[in-house]
């Protein structure tokens, strides 16, 4: 399209556009209050039914693993065990306040936010996108969320006190105060929060209002000169809706800060006992003012550096020009990423085109191609005889989802590997054409702890060279194996007998499965995974006998129509057990 060029132009765009865009704001706040207390309701139900028939066990559990774990010193268990009343008291409540304020974000905006979305869709009759999006997608979006948070609740928590309960590795020592320093560091943590915390909550008050008026400015010049962002038609409504959300981002920046502070003025009497000195805890708490002043203005693009002063905190820190040069390097390059380059100001330049962005890949779309992956793989290997009707019942009936929830998506990360590994790619190739790269990686620092792992991995099978027949063969073994010696191999006709290469691949299918079992504990996996074993368990039946031999109850058009992408959650577990009963009186 051609962007308006003269003040003339420039004038009849913006003024055509505000009408247009009246309409679309008030029926998305129509909608909003139609949807938002149903939406509230169902969050604040049933995430808070959830946290207060867990607390007990919450509670007791959290309790009995900080007194068995052995990666705690006996002080620091003392000291943790005591102070855990605290948050186990608050939780319901954070929990009920956290569940309300999110159900009110979540139950107003979405809505708002997809009738601004339909206008770009390419549907033949975009008004009734705009009135039918946002409602009952919207109502389904609450009711996962309660979903998910259950599954967090139920498998994430218990997983991390379990690890914390496990045993030590012997080279490893426990994590301990001495009890000399403990006086001192609750002394400059107290001390770090008092000062701290209206120190930075001033510097932050100071500088909201050029986040406010800097960043109103850059949309206005993007939306009256349609540039960068708001280059393409579709995204000409967004521009609006942001200029009147951009100060409630200005004022939750603004409480995410003053929050912060509180962590960041305790963090001192952790620098007291790692330095052993009084007077390096308090020359933190007055540097970590200055270095947050100087944080806000690089991210506003204001003066370099701060006028606050910023004394050593660390005995180490002769070596600080390499730290800061490192540091400043890594944060140049996070900046040019976001960007283009680290020369460009908020104001003077324009924006991102919205073709540029289109690139970026967000954590949500690997998180959908890994279990799209596992999805082909899962059919694969279920007609391959690698995975079992045996393995599918129990994952639904006993929840022993060990073979489809870890190795599974661990077969499809090495897949992916060995692909990218044979390509010479610098990332990760996960589709047609589709290479995930530092360039183009989520800007998202979760999902920076996975994806440098992996990378890792990729080089190292890299150097091995695997040959055909050991990739066949290793599918077999990561699905089969649980044996830990690599002479355990033999069995399974590993046609390589360098003992040295099997450790190094053994390695890798255990740092593998390490990685994916990190990857559970993300509220989304365990949801997703019981949509993948639904699916895996028609695709069984279908394969073993005709729809009309288990008394019709799964037609292929019902198949077919409960894709895992689009609504296999809804298929009835009562369905699921008849069909387990039916199949096990064949067996």
């Amino acid at each position: 399209m051609e962007v308006p060029v003269g003040f003339l132009a420039n004038l009849w765009s913006f003024v055509s556009f505000l009408p247009f865009f009246s309409l679309l704001f008030l029926l998305g706040l129509l909608k909003a209050a139609i949807i938002c207390p149903v939406v509230v309701g169902i969050i604040v139900t049933g995430n808070s039914a959830v946290v207060i028939g867990l607390w007990p066990a919450h509670s007791l559990w959290t309790y009995f693993c900080v007194a068995r774990t052995k990666r705690l010193g006996l002080v620091l268990k003392i000291v943790v065990l005591v102070s855990l009343g605290v948050p186990a008291v608050l939780w319901p409540v954070v929990a009920v306040v956290g569940s309300l304020l999110g159900g009110i974000g979540y139950g107003f905006f979405a809505p708002l936010v997809t009738t601004f979305e339909a206008v770009g869709q390419n549907a033949a009759d975009k008004c009734y996108h705009c009135f039918a999006d946002g409602c009952l997608s919207i109502i389904k979006g609450s009711c996962i969320v309660v979903e998910d948070f259950a599954d967090f609740c139920f498998h994430s928590y218990f997983s991390y006190m379990d690890e914390l309960s496990e045993k030590m590795p012997s080279d490893e020592k426990p994590l301990d105060v001495k009890l000399s320093k403990l006086p001192g560091c609750l002394l400059v943590g107290l001390i770090g929060m008092l000062v701290d915390v209206p120190l930075i909550t001033a510097v932050t008050l100071w500088k909201s209002p050029y986040m406010l008026f800097k960043g109103w400015k850059r949309l206005l010049e993007d939306l009256i000169g349609r540039e960068g962002p708001f280059l393409e038609t579709v995204c000409v409504p967004f521009a609006g809706l942001a200029i009147l959300l951009w100060p409630l981002a200005v004022v939750g920046a603004v409480v995410g800060a003053i929050i912060a502070s509180f962590f960041l003025g305790l963090y001192g009497g952790v620098v007291v006992h790692q330095e052993e000195s009084l007077c390096m805890g308090f020359s933190y708490i007055i540097s970590v003012v200055s270095l947050f002043d100087e944080y806000v203005n690089d991210l506003l693009y204001l003066r370099e550096g701060s006028c606050m002063p910023r004394p050593r905190y660390r005995r180490n820190m002769s070596n600080s020009p390499d730290m800061e040069m490192l540091e400043n390097n890594h944060y140049n390059e996070l900046k040019n990423r976001g960007e283009g380059s680290s020369s460009k100001k908020l104001i003077s330049e324009n924006s991102r085109t919205l073709k540029w962005a289109i690139q970026q890949y967000r954590p949500m779309q690997a998180w959908d191609w890994l279990f799209k992956s596992c999805e082909a793989n899962g059919r694969t290997l279920l007609h391959d005889g690698l995975i079992t009707i045996k393995d599918i019942e129990e994952c639904i009936v006993k929840s022993n989802c060990r073979t489809l929830g870890i190795k599974l998506p661990a077969l499809s990360l090495l897949q992916c590997l060995l692909v990218s590994a044979k390509c010479d790619s610098t990332g990760l190739v996960i589709g047609d054409g589709v290479e995930l790269t530092r360039s183009n990686v989520p800007r998202d620092r979760v999902f920076d702890w996975f994806i440098g792992p992996l990378l890792i991995i990729k080089d190292q099978l890299n150097k091995l060279q695997l040959e055909e027949s050991e990739e066949t063969c290793l599918r077999k073994l990561f699905m089969g194996c649980k044996k830990e010696k690599p002479e355990d191999w033999n069995d399974f006709g590993y046609t390589s007998g360098d003992s040295v290469r099997r450790a190094q691949l053994q390695a890798i299918i255990r740092r593998l499965q390490g990685i994916v079992a990190s990857m559970s504990r993300i509220p989304t996996f365990h949801r997703r995974i019981r949509n993948l074993v639904k699916l895996l368990y028609i695709e069984a039946i279908q394969a073993g006998a005709p729809a009309n031999h288990i008394g019709g109850i799964l037609k292929p058009d019902i198949v077919a129509r409960y894709h895992l992408e689009e609504g296999i959650e809804k298929i009835d577990m009562k369905i699921m057990q008849k069909g387990t009963e039916q199949m096990k009186m064949r067996m």
